[in-house]
């Protein structure tokens, strides 16, 4: 069910539990294709998250499905598996499933880290996480209520915030302005330099609890409006005919 990359690209991995996958990741996975050259997002529902204990609320393999499902019709997003359940059930670490798909993309391609608010908010936290920048550039995408005014304070240690890094090529200015993209750089304690991008103007108030407690609701008449402002039809679908969340 993975799609694999065939030629020399440029591609985002977009981990999470996607639990469910609704229209706020599909906007995050859109405004970083617009404001950057990308050709590809990897979304790659995760097994276990080491900072999650408890786990998502349901399978991997409807994750799975719903994510497939959710991005079915957008031929620049693909389906990864890299995250995918361990055998020893074990947490999936992302520096480990990025070090695999940089791996198996072809000579000369380009990847990046693409991740939400809520996420880069607890990104000290994550395992060698001061290395990752350097394996996949961060793209990180602002949230409501989660504005990234603050970058230098969640930093993990040994990275520090530069001026613009020049390197990486990018949308032309207009068309980064009209986005609001913002790129600085990251700084390593050896000297390492990556680029930094921030998407601090996206605007896309869902959140998959929301979505996950309208579900455990009766079944009301306005439901059906309330799942197409926050669900692609076919997700909303599916965790209906499965029961889900309820």
């Amino acid at each position: 069910m993975s799609q694999s990359i065939s030629r020399e690209e440029r591609v985002a991995f977009f981990g999470g539990s996607f639990d469910p996958p609704h229209l706020g990741h599909l906007a995050v996975a859109h405004a970083a294709m617009a404001a950057l050259p990308l050709d590809t997002v990897l979304f790659a529902p995760v097994g276990a998250q080491p900072l999650k204990p408890a786990g998502a609320v349901v399978s991997f393999e409807d994750r799975l499905e719903m994510t497939r499902l959710a991005i079915k019709s957008e031929p620049a997003f693909k389906l990864s598996l890299a995250d995918a359940p361990r055998s020893g059930g074990e947490p999936n670490y992302t520096i480990e499933s990025l070090l695999k798909v940089k791996n198996d993309l072809q000579p000369g391609s380009k990847l990046y880290c693409l991740m939400g608010a809520d996420s880069f908010a607890g990104f000290q936290q994550w395992f060698r996480a001061a290395e990752i920048p350097f394996i996949a550039p961060l793209i990180v995408a602002s949230r409501p209520g989660q504005p990234l005014t603050d970058l230098k304070r969640l930093l993990p240690p040994g990275l520090s915030l530069k001026p613009e890094c020049k390197s990486e090529p990018m949308r032309p200015n207009s068309e980064r302005s009209r986005i609001g993209l913002q790129c600085h750089a990251l700084v390593s304690s050896a000297g390492q330099c990556a680029p930094f991008y921030v998407l601090p103007e996206l605007d896309v108030p869902i959140s998959a609890s929301k979505i996950r407690e309208l579900f455990r609701e009766p079944a009301g008449a306005g439901r059906p409006k309330d799942e197409a402002e926050l669900l692609p039809a076919a997700v909303a679908q599916y965790i209906r005919a499965r029961g889900l969340y309820q």
